[in-house]
């Protein structure tokens, strides 16, 4: 018979943390390990159980649900984590994704969903709900369009020559501008990039993949 998977539950809403307790406990294959209601509680209790998977609600007292992953991860701790919210913030879901959640869930989804998504984070799996990957997906979107302004195609032309170690004179030569035009385009791209010179905008948009 294979090993179960140990499951720690937090939420400091009792009624619900009850009802996914009990869900946990119904399912043959997991092993409720303990539950709380404090964040600080929580990640004391993870530290010592060390359980395969760790359902967690994201706002809580204490130390809240990102928190607790952010230091099991710093820890090196081998506990994957669910993350359960009732109001799904883009930002929070991109960050806690990023960290290394295993799933993100509505606190509306059913408890037969949830467990389902505890096996599969248990198995090394992302789960990650409809409305959360819908808010992901607008969040990457934004960030791309920050991380990646938008260049003109003049625009565009002047930084690459710019890289390339051309001289304001030599860039006009080069595209047939003049001077002054140049150096609005510059100008433009400075701001674009929230440098003040030229090395700086070179880096920034070599940072940012801009010359890729």
């Amino acid at each position: 018979m294979s090993q179960r998977t140990t499951v720690y539950v937090a939420d400091d809403h009792p009624v619900y943390r009850e009802g996914v307790a009990r869900a946990v406990k119904a399912r043959p294959e997991f092993e409720l390990v303990g539950e709380g209601a404090d964040g600080r509680e929580a990640l004391a209790a993870i530290q010592e159980i060390l359980p395969t998977v760790a359902v967690l609600d994201v706002h809580m007292p204490g130390l809240q649900g990102p928190e607790i992953l952010n230091a099991i991860k710093r820890d090196g701790l081998p506990t994957r984590v669910v993350l359960l919210s009732a109001h799904l913030d883009s930002e929070t879901v991109y960050r806690a994704v990023a960290a290394g959640a295993g799933a993100y869930l509505s606190k509306e989804s059913s408890r037969e969903r949830i467990c389902d998504a505890v096996a599969a984070v248990a198995r090394g799996e992302v789960v990650l709900s409809a409305e959360v990957q819908a808010g992901l997906a607008t969040e990457i979107v934004m960030r791309e369009r920050e991380e990646r302004p938008a260049l003109t195609p003049r625009e565009h032309e002047i930084l690459v020559l710019t890289a390339g170690g051309y001289s304001a004179p030599a860039i006009g030569e080069q595209l047939h501008l003049s001077q002054s035009t140049v150096k609005t385009h510059l100008k433009s791209l400075y701001e674009k990039l929230g440098v003040s010179d030229r090395a700086a905008a070179v880096a920034e948009a070599m940072r940012r993949g801009l010359l890729e």
